[in-house]
């Protein structure tokens, strides 16, 4: 038993160091990617039920060499982001995709993280909003009184 905490206690620390180097690397250069965002939140306001959910977020590679996105994930399944897969080119600009599914009912603050080989390795986007149901579209009816009756003269 004691060599088998002792084995897992080695793996955990050497594990833990490459990750941490890794991650020390990417933030040491100098010519590194820089992500910056043009806005990093989005209040979709008082909205109706099936409503348009969709934002979208721009991005800018300020760095020096190409920015890559490996990963852009919603803090749940309501909320789908779409990102080019492509390495985006020092200068150049691009977009996350952002739609929100507004067949639920009530406020919401959902979050996306984007992590990428940028200096600041994970941006979070934050959403928020509040889904009200949709109003009814009747025709107003006409209120008849079954007692009375036409009047002829």
């Amino acid at each position: 038993m004691k060599k088998f905490l002792l084995s897992f206690a080695l793996i955990m620390t050497f594990g833990l160091g490459a990750i941490a180097q890794d991650v020390a690397e990417a933030t040491d250069n100098p010519n590194a990617p820089v992500i910056t965002f043009d806005v990093t939140d989005h209040d979709y306001g008082t909205i109706y039920q099936n409503a348009d959910g969709n934002c979208v977020f721009v991005y800018t590679n300020d760095g020096k060499e190409p920015l890559i996105l490996s990963r852009v994930k919603s803090s749940c399944g309501c909320t789908i982001p779409k990102w080019s897969r492509q390495p985006l080119m020092p200068g150049q600009s691009d977009t996350i995709k952002v739609k929100y599914d507004t067949k639920r009912l009530g406020s919401f603050h959902k979050s996306i993280t984007i992590t990428s080989n940028a200096k600041t390795p994970t941006v979070v986007l934050k959403i928020k909003g509040k889904v009200l149901a949709q109003p009814d579209t009747a025709m107003p009816t006409k209120n008849v009184d079954k007692d009375m009756s036409p009047v002829n003269k």
